[in-house]
């Protein structure tokens, strides 16, 4: 159990995420239940999964199971991108909502923009909906650039209360982040440790090795240090543990001054980019593992 309680933000509704959370992508829906179970035991407050995962039915097992209070619990999923439009999303929310065991949750996004698809309004007035009838506390997005947060936000009086978006060392993303300030968005990072590419940089390592702790806890640090919500995902007990443990040290002005140094813009991307990538099957499906491939509809 992390003895260092996890620090919160407050969104523009006024509730609070915890500052580091439990990712689920990629987490083998058979053993999603045992991941979960193991990070909220290591102190872990807060679930990031999405329909687009198969998991959502493990995630609900392991809150039910949990004993811990439902308004102890931060929970968030994701609309699919083969769902957007207005009585699809509602289809789907109601879908979810059935996997995880839940009346409501604490935030549901926009997987992605989807462009070529041209439903994130329409999704986003449904959202509105299920937020006004109270079962979704907070609305955002996923992977949402400045210029689609933009569009949206032109359509509708609701801020997104979050922009989920891969952000690490290698891809800072400063416009996007002070579009988010200006804006009251927060941002959360996946992919925050770049899938472990930036573990071996030497000026990751060089921090990590003076301050006695991992190149994996001095990254989660510096997202903390930005202000980000951050997602690791590990479905290994001792590594939930380590990646949760980030409130007793802190990098120095130079530390932070030199991982700024190394942003590689869009050539450190290592997901899709979110003006090209529409979500049908043939944009994932090489990368995916095949159990993570939703049917087709």
């Amino acid at each position: 159990m992390n003895s260092h309680p996890v620090p919160t933000i407050e969104l523009n509704t006024g509730a609070q995420i915890p500052q580091v959370g439990i990712g689920t992508f990629q987490v083998d829906p058979a053993t999603t239940g045992d991941v979960v179970r193991t990070a909220l035991e290591a102190g872990y407050r807060s679930i990031d999964t999405a329909a687009r995962y198969l998991n959502e039915a493990g995630v609900g097992r392991a809150i039910a199971e949990s004993g811990l209070a439902r308004q102890d619990l931060f929970v968030a999923t994701k609309l699919a991108n083969t769902d957007q439009g207005f009585d699809s999303t509602l289809r789907a929310f109601d879908d979810s909502s059935t996997e995880l065991g839940l009346d409501a949750v604490d935030l549901y996004l926009i997987h992605w923009p989807c462009p070529a698809r041209g439903e994130s309004a329409n999704s986003w007035r449904a959202m509105e909906r299920l937020r006004d009838e109270g079962r979704i506390a907070a609305v955002g997005v996923s992977n949402f650039l400045a210029h689609h947060l933009a569009e949206l936000m032109d359509g509708s009086s609701t801020v997104p209360a979050v922009n989920q978006v891969e952000l690490h060392p290698y891809l800072q993303q400063r416009e996007l982040r002070e579009f988010h300030a200006a804006h009251g968005i927060v941002t959360e990072a996946w992919s925050p440790l770049a899938q472990g590419a930036v573990l071996a940089d030497p000026a990751i390592v060089g921090i990590a090795e003076r301050l006695g702790r991992s190149p994996a806890q001095v990254v989660l640090r510096w997202h903390v240090q930005l202000g980000n919500v951050v997602i690791p995902k590990s479905v290994t007990p001792g590594r939930q543990a380590e990646n949760i443990a980030l409130f007793d040290f802190a990098l120095t002005e130079d530390d932070m001054a030199l991982i700024a140094t190394l942003d590689r813009g869009e050539d450190g991307r290592t997901g899709f980019h979110p003006d090209r990538f529409n979500g049908f099957p043939a944009d994932f499906e090489a990368a995916t593992p095949s159990w993570n491939i939703p049917p087709a509809k």
